[in-house]
């Protein structure tokens, strides 16, 4: 079953990195691929309710894809899923 997008967030760019928790950088680390999440982008979190790194959106168990330039969201709650 296919979970539905209860949120739908542009994703943006930032001057400057955002700081990433370090068990999100560790997570990373076995991920094909990794160097196409650029540390620069960020969406602003509906569920946190601030920026959120875009590789921390990616790991976050809401997440269900990013499509041209935005992140479907189940809303399910905020968490990482290492």
């Amino acid at each position: 079953m296919a979970r539905e997008a209860k949120h739908i967030v542009k994703v943006q760019k930032a001057e400057k990195p955002l700081r990433m928790p370090k068990e999100v950088s560790e997570a990373l680390r076995g991920i094909p691929g990794r160097k196409l999440l650029d540390k620069r982008e960020y969406v602003e979190c509906p569920l946190r309710g601030e920026r959120v790194p875009f590789p921390e959106c990616f790991l976050c168990k809401s997440f269900i894809r990013r499509v041209r330039g935005y992140v479907h969201c189940s809303g399910e709650g905020y968490g990482l899923k290492i």
